[in-house]
């Protein structure tokens, strides 16, 4: 699952204040940037992070409409039982 990784997790919760590009979210991280490059394209695989261009920079932001979706299948366990 893409949010099971905490670099991931951590790199969700970044985008959560704001839009950002890879050197961005590297700073906060220790890991090697082709590493978080590596996680933005499993996040933005599952949806949950979109990419856009700007110069010869890609900036990432969450993607709402992905969380919807991973909501909607959160929310079916809160009913077992």
């Amino acid at each position: 699952m893409a949010i099971a990784d905490g670099n991931r997790r951590y790199i969700l919760e970044e985008l959560r204040r704001g839009p950002r590009s890879v050197n961005e979210l590297a700073g906060g991280l220790d890991v090697s940037r082709p590493a978080v490059s590596q996680h933005l394209k499993v996040l933005l695989d599952a949806g949950l992070v979109s990419a856009r261009s700007e110069g010869t920079k890609r900036i990432y932001a969450l993607s709402p409409r992905g969380f919807l979706g991973l909501n909607v299948w959160l929310d079916q366990f809160w009913e077992v039982g």
